[in-house]
């Protein structure tokens, strides 16, 4: 019989315990890396999002061709999530990770010498590279840890979508105090340094996964489908808050843009810190149960908004922003829950093209806001559109309780019949 490897064992035979606390050093250490370059990723991706009013007025845009601009690095972001990936395969994420942090360096110092429309668009398009490291560090961190710990470390690397709060807090005040190009090259010199420290510091696994099949989970028809459009609206909601926030605070109540960037930080902390609490409670009570929950929350709160829009006070907006991003940030962590569950061997893959569409999903919603809001002078609109996708996934998220019960909640009553 071939014997365990000798590094995991004692001079008796016995498995040594400082290899196994070794062990989790680094796979400890390395998670901790790629939630801080995920981090800076994240704060450069929504580098535009504060100061979309700020470019409405200076450059007379239309709400259509501001908000277009906040969108235009999810376009990017979201089409690289799967090229990603497959480089991640091939490459590890040590190497495509720190490739990314130096590349967004150049559009991040170049955001803070464009002045024209196109110029701004073009420096928001590379800004998206940024948004695709989300499938570079899945498959990095997933490496490192046992399918029993995957959800739980996932979870926390996934709290990396703080960064942009640390934008939102950030980036006007230093803007305002030192200039936009300062911004520019403070975020571009934290990525470059943020690249080399990953490149030095990090290691992939010591044991390579399987490349991720896409092929074969984009074949993969209904059961990748449904996932990829309840992600659709839980991150791409998210995204679409926290691009839309500061415009519709400072147009509701007359914030300056660090006001307005300070409260829709408070969104984005609230959504980031419910991302693993959903993860968790998934574990427990099922994907699709905390997806019932989340869903009728988020309509409940889409249906709010709709409602005051017209005649907006803080103190409503505010418990139905932060709520909202609870209920959103819950919901992705079921939703890759489920993509675990359902894709075992090809969680990657499958992560990679759910997570694409939640990217764009943060894309449409934007651009529709901003023509209604140019056409009827109201954001009212968008609201409900919100409240009607996610009536449909809450139709649907039930209907798959009633009919089918989905593998995970096969797998968790299983669990529940052995204990």
């Amino acid at each position: 019989m071939s014997q365990p490897p000798a590094a995991r064992r004692g001079r008796a035979g016995r498995p040594s315990r400082l290899a196994g606390v070794s062990g989790e050093r680094q796979s400890a250490w390395n998670l901790a890396l790629a939630t801080a370059a995920f981090t800076l990723c994240f704060a450069a991706w929504s580098l535009i999002s504060p100061f979309a009013k700020s470019f409405k007025t200076d450059l007379g845009l239309s709400y259509t061709e501001a908000l277009l601009l906040t969108a235009v690095p999810v376009v990017l972001g979201s089409l690289l999530r799967v090229p990603m990936g497959v480089l991640t395969d091939r490459f590890g994420g040590r190497y495509v990770f720190s490739a990314l942090l130096a590349f967004s360096a150049l559009p991040a110092v170049l955001f803070g010498y464009a002045d024209g429309y196109w110029a701004l668009i073009g420096v928001g398009f590379l800004l998206g590279v940024a948004g695709s490291s989300f499938a570079v560090g899945v498959p990095f961190v997933a490496g490192w840890y046992s399918k029993e710990q995957q959800g739980f470390a996932l979870g926390l690397y996934g709290m990396g979508n703080v960064g942009t709060a640390v934008a939102f807090f950030g980036a006007p005040p230093l803007a305002d105090h030192w200039g936009r190009p300062t911004l520019g090259w403070v975020t571009g010199l934290a990525l470059l340094a943020g690249g080399a420290l990953f490149l030095q510091g990090a290691r992939n696994a010591p044991r390579k996964a399987p490349a991720a099949r896409y092929g074969a989970v984009v074949r993969s028809g209904w059961r990748l489908y449904r996932l990829a459009f309840f992600y659709f609206i839980t991150f791409g909601g998210f995204v679409a808050m926290f691009l839309l926030l500061p415009t519709l605070l400072q147009d509701w109540f007359g914030y300056s843009k660090v006001e307005a960037s300070m409260r829709a930080a408070g969104f984005v902390i609230a959504a980031t810190v419910a991302r693993p609490v959903g993860g968790w409670l998934a574990d427990r009570l099922g994907a699709y149960r905390v997806l019932v929950v989340a869903f009728a929350g988020i309509a409940v709160d889409a249906a709010v908004l709709a409602g005051i829009s017209s005649s907006p006070r803080i103190v409503p907006v505010t418990l139905a922003c932060l709520s909202l991003g609870v209920f959103l940030g819950a919901g992705n962590g079921a939703v890759f829950k489920v993509v675990a569950v359902e894709f075992p061997h090809d969680a990657g893959a499958a992560g990679g093209v759910v997570g694409a569409a939640g990217g764009l999903g943060g894309f449409f919603p934007p651009v529709f806001v901003g023509l209604v809001k140019d056409a009827e002078g109201t954001y009212t609109f968008g609201f409900v559109g919100l409240l009607v996708f996610v009536l449909a996934c809450l139709a649907l998220v039930i209907w798959l309780l009633r009919t089918a019960p989905p593998a995970e909640l096969r797998e968790l009553q299983r669990g529940q019949a052995r204990a």
